[in-house]
């Protein structure tokens, strides 16, 4: 009965130990394995078997692509101005094998390494090529970077500059500087206004003239067309009145009373000089001597 309960005892031991050393490595991770204290391989994502006591996993590993944000470092430009610049370096790690034995601290050999190639690559530029050539810088580090960590089994895909800190009165120098631009850049758009509101006032005045002239213009166009109008009503008129006449062939007498009324019109009091025809003349004369003949008759009569 001692012996069924040490076996059970031993098996189940040996059912523990199995189970413990049953590995299942999870997605973008990968375990490296030492045997006997000596590099064995890397296991990849799924389920593998480790000899108890022999096999040692050294490492877990993640292959995600990481973010490390370092602290700002000081360096000095070419024209000796002295700054803050904090960076952000995103890498991968492609080799396990070289990440685990490659160095020893891979993010402390990262951060160095960035803060000595962001000093020397700063050192060749003066402040204001610094402030405009964040992608340049960026492009540079990530090479320098990417070439060195070969060794380690890392690839840096990108390298950020985070924050660019100059000294402070620099900077009141630069928001000084920035503020009259702006003001400047002000000024030129109110006069490029100013102008243009005159340019259009001008046009208006300008297009007002030539309507109000084309209107004066229409204008008098059909008053004098009005009046040549009328002109020829008129003289349509008085040729209408001089065929008329000639067709009805008027008398000398009835020419002699027309003429008289005419003349009575005429000697109305507001002509100044009249010029008495011929023809009336001798019908005046004629209205004379009717008129003494009148009145030596009454007085005979009177006699």
């Amino acid at each position: 009965m001692g012996i069924e309960v040490i076996l059970l005892i031993l098996a189940a031991i040996l059912i523990l130990i199995v189970v413990a050393n049953v590995k299942i490595v999870p997605q973008a991770q990968a375990y490296v394995v030492e045997r006997l204290g000596a590099y064995y391989q890397t296991w990849g994502t799924g389920l593998h078997l480790k000899i108890p006591f022999i096999d040692r996993i050294s490492r877990k590993v993640s292959l995600k692509e990481q973010v490390v944000d370092f602290p700002p470092q000081p360096v000095i430009t070419k024209d000796n101005v002295t700054m803050q610049i904090d960076t952000v370096v995103y890498f991968q790690i492609t080799d396990s094998k070289l990440y685990t034995y490659g160095v020893e601290n891979p993010l402390s050999a990262i951060e160095n390494l960035t803060a000595t190639t962001l000093r020397n690559i700063i050192g060749d530029l003066e402040l204001d090529n610094t402030l405009t050539s964040r992608d340049v810088i960026n492009t540079k580090i990530r090479v320098i970077l990417d070439e060195a960590t070969d060794a380690w089994g890392i690839k840096v895909n990108r390298v950020e500059l985070k924050n660019i800190l100059p000294p402070r009165e620099i900077q009141d120098s630069m928001e000084k500087q920035m503020k009259a631009e702006r003001e400047r850049r002000a000024r030129i758009l109110d006069a490029e206004g100013e102008k243009r509101s005159q340019v259009l006032v001008a046009e208006g005045q300008k297009e007002s003239a030539i309507l109000k002239a084309d209107a004066i213009k229409e204008s008098k166009i059909r008053e004098a067309q009005g009046e040549a109008e009328a002109i020829l009503s008129v003289q349509k008129a008085y040729a209408d009145s001089l065929k008329m006449l000639n067709e009805a062939a008027p008398s000398d007498k009835v020419i002699a009373l027309k003429s008289l009324e005419a003349f009575s019109k005429a000697a109305d009091g507001k002509a100044t000089k009249i010029i008495i025809p011929s023809e009336i003349q001798k019908m005046a004369g004629l209205a004379t001597t009717l008129k003494e003949l009148v009145v030596d008759d009454q007085n005979n009569v009177n006699k």
